[in-house]
Order: structure tokens, then C-alpha cells, then sequence
């Protein structure tokens, strides 16, 4: 099965309105381990909440997911507004008695804006009103939820195509080590026969006794079997690209990777070999840096 590879990071947005209520919605993601979903939404819409998170839970696996609600109910010209008498005879009192300390006379404007002051009442919503206000903002997460998918999904392509380069590298200095690791046995030998020879050159049977050790040493340099697995590791991040969600896998197989370069460097005895096998972990961490972004 083959999909499209996403990334963890994205935005999404949606406004809507209903029945003199007017809000936005939202989303946002960054990486995470695991799918972590927050909500910050209006008081009194409380199915809101397991709406979203049920949502995000059913379009993304990772990453840490946080959506916000902002709504408000817009003003009612015909509203009438209403005047708490006894507050504003309060804040006029205490006014006055900072005049006679010497405080400016009140402006009526002034007044006017103190808090509590001026009211215009707002009207109750049934509970059929909130259901349906509910179920409209509910859409509108849905929507800001899609788009914030979206926008993980641009970011997966472009992450793929990152990581198809950096495989390709891999692949290139897979080839390159395998062509150093061919004349390395010849190396191997030609050292220990030089060096044997300097250090005991009149010892009886010497030359069978180099061919052994020589034939020994050659084996435990022989780098083909992590050459081989570096190779069927390629083959697996290839088609982990195409069977999303990869995240985890990847990461996975990133330490693979490593574990094999570094068992290729520690059995290098050339020192073309082991500038290969330094490259290819170099550009092995490359590799996972993009991979620790995909979901």
C-alpha cells in the first residue's frame, strides 16, 4: 500500500459564523513523539473538545497538535443598553470626594466607560441553538483539521525528496567503499608481509606463516557483509517512502545505518576506506536529521 508521506509541521485555519456568532479556528502542529492534542475553545461548548481530539487522532499519528477556538457573539443593534444606576451613583460619590481633594470634575464620557457601568444584555441560547452552534464550529475544525493536513503533506513531499537525495549519496558511497574494500585484502597482506619480514626476516618457515596471519588479518578487515546490509537497508528506506506513516521506522533504520558505517570505519585499514566510511556517517546523519521530521 503506498501513500503519501507527511511531515509533523503545519498550519491550518477556518472562520465561520452562525446566528449573530462569529469565530475562528486554528490548528497548528510541531513534532512530537507521539500524537499530543491540545484545545483551548469558548466555555459552554464542551463537546468541542473530544470532537477535535477524536479528529486529529483519526487524520494524524505524531506530532504535537494544538487547536484554538475563538468566538464571539457580535452586538445586537437592537439590543437595548442598560445602566446599573447604583454602581454609577457609587463611582460618581467617590468622584466627587477626590474633587474636593483637588482631582478634576468627572467627565459623563469618563463615567460611561468604568467598567460595569454599561451593559447590553446578551440573549440566552436554547439548547437547540447551542447544539447547532456546536455542530457549525465543529465543522469549521474539521476544515482547519484538513488544512493543517494538507500543509503536513507538502511538507512530507518536499522531506521525501530530501531523503531520496541523501539515499542516494549512501548509495554512491556504498559503491565507492566497495571498490576501496576490494583492493584493501591485497593491502592488508602486502603491510603484515613488509612489516613480518622487517621484524624477523631469517625465521624458519616464514613466508607459510604469512600467508596465515596474512589471510587472517584479511578476514576480519573484509567489509562485505556490512556493505551488503548497508544495501538492504537502502532498499527498506525506499520502501518505507511510499508505505506512510514512516516516522518511527525510519528513525529505526537510521540506527542501522550507523551501526553498520561504524563497524565498516572500525574494520578500515586503508586510509581511502576509512575517509568513505566517515563520509557515509556524516551524510547517515544528515539522513536521520529529515527523518526525525516525518510522521
Amino acid at each position: 500500500m503506498t501513500g503519501t508521506l507527511s511531515g509533523m509541521t503545519g498550519f491550518g485555519r477556518a472562520d465561520g459564523a452562525l446566528g449573530g456568532w462569529v469565530w475562528t479556528v486554528e490548528a497548528r502542529s510541531v513534532n512530537g513523539r507521539g500524537l499530543e492534542v491540545r484545545f483551548r475553545g469558548p466555555p459552554g461548548l464542551d463537546g468541542l473538545e473530544r470532537l477535535t481530539k477524536a479528529r486529529a487522532q483519526a487524520l494524524m499519528n505524531r506530532g504535537q497538535v494544538t487547536v484554538g477556538v475563538q468566538a464571539r457573539r457580535e452586538a445586537n443593534p437592537a439590543s437595548e443598553i442598560a445602566v446599573d444606576q447604583a454602581l454609577l451613583d457609587r463611582y460618581l460619590a467617590l468622584s466627587l470626594e477626590l474633587v474636593e481633594r483637588g482631582a478634576e470634575r468627572p467627565r459623563a464620557d469618563g463615567l460611561l466607560v468604568l467598567r460595569g457601568v454599561l451593559d447590553r444584555p446578551e440573549e440566552a441560547d436554547s439548547e437547540e441553538q447551542k447544539s447547532a452552534l456546536e455542530t457549525a464550529i465543529g465543522a469549521s475544525i474539521d476544515e482547519a483539521l484538513m488544512t493543517l493536513v494538507e500543509a503536513r503533506h507538502d511538507e512530507g513531499r518536499q522531506l521525501a525528496a530530501l531523503i531520496e537525495g541523501f539515499l542516494d549519496q549512501i548509495t554512491a558511497g556504498v559503491d565507492q567503499a566497495e571498490t576501496e574494500a576490494a583492493a584493501q585484502t591485497e593491502a592488508v597482506r602486502e603491510r603484515f608481509t613488509r612489516r613480518m619480514a622487517e621484524l624477523a626476516p631469517d625465521t624458519p618457515g616464514l613466508e607459510d606463516k604469512i600467508v596465515v596471519e596474512a589471510a587472517a588479518l584479511a578476514a576480519r578487515a573484509d567489509v562485505r557483509e556490512e556493505l551488503d546490509r548497508l544495501r538492504a537497508h537502502l532498499d527498506s528506506g525506499r520502501q518505507l517512502l511510499g508505505q506512510p506513516p514512516a516516522g518511527r521506522k525510519l528513525d529505526f533504520l537510521m540506527q542501522e545505518f550507523m551501526r553498520e558505517a561504524n563497524t565498516m570505519c572500525s574494520k578500515s585499514a586503508t586510509v581511502e576506506l576509512t575517509r568513505v566510511g566517515l563520509a557515509l556517517k556524516a551524510t547517515i546523519d544528515q539522513l536521520r536529521e529529515q527523518v526525525q521530521n516525518v510522521e
